[in-house]
């Protein structure tokens, strides 16, 4: 597997990007405040097509990072005890950060959350300690494989508002790069911790997360 390239937004005409890259956190293994917590992320908006797409983003986003947070805690509740378990809490409680945000951001825009938090709820957490029943290495696969589908999605993201108004979206675009580069640290760790060390039990915890990423993309196209 190939680590992401992370690439640069840049304004049209200029060589100096739009948005400064957002600082590491597991390379020091500190965790790190986000800098985006004080933004007015969702700009006002009178249309309701562009109000809708806006709703259907955040619910999609929190619904990711609220699944995220659940398979952290299934592998916590198993590897609580080992010596992995300061990097994956490390890891879980920057997903709580992001959850925090989202969490503010939809009570702010009066957006609900997805209806099917249950099934993430569960789903979640059993794909977490399920992963970890294989070992820290199948942990970190799931890691590895979860943080590539939101990560993908988030690019994703910033593309479609790259393409309809990146001024008008500097701040929401400023939140999702900065979400984006903590997953993509996040896949870079696991990789480094030996997830491609998980020959068949890494193949099965890979089609687990594929499922992960088939929920987002359902969760992205419907109203639920």
């Amino acid at each position: 597997m190939h680590r992401f390239v992370r690439p640069q937004l840049m304004l049209r005409d200029s060589k100096q990007p739009l948005l400064p890259r957002a600082g590491h956190l597991c390379t020091n293994h500190k965790s790190v405040v986000s800098s985006v917590r004080g933004y007015v992320v969702l700009p006002p908006t009178s249309d309701e097509e562009e109000k809708a797409m806006l709703h259907r983003m955040m619910r999609v986003d929190h619904a990711g990072e609220y699944g995220a947070n659940r398979i952290y805690a299934g592998q916590m509740a198993v590897l609580g005890r080992t010596q992995i378990s300061p990097l994956i809490q490390e890891m879980w409680d920057q997903e709580k950060q992001h959850l925090r945000k989202f969490n503010e951001i939809l009570a702010e825009n009066r957006v609900r959350p997805t209806l099917l938090l249950p099934l993430w709820n569960i789903a979640g957490f059993a794909l977490g300690a399920g992963s970890a029943l294989l070992g820290k290495e199948g942990a970190m696969a799931c890691t590895v494989a979860v943080e590539e589908s939101i990560s993908e999605h988030y690019n994703s993201q910033i593309r479609t508002l790259m393409e309809k108004d990146p001024e008008k979206y500097t701040e929401l675009l400023q939140l999702i790069k900065e979400f984006r580069d903590d997953e993509m640290e996040h896949h870079d760790t696991g990789l480094e911790h030996d997830a491609e060390s998980v020959n068949l039990n890494y193949c099965h915890d890979r089609m687990s997360c594929m499922n992960y990423n088939i929920k987002i993309q359902i969760l992205n196209n419907s109203n639920n």
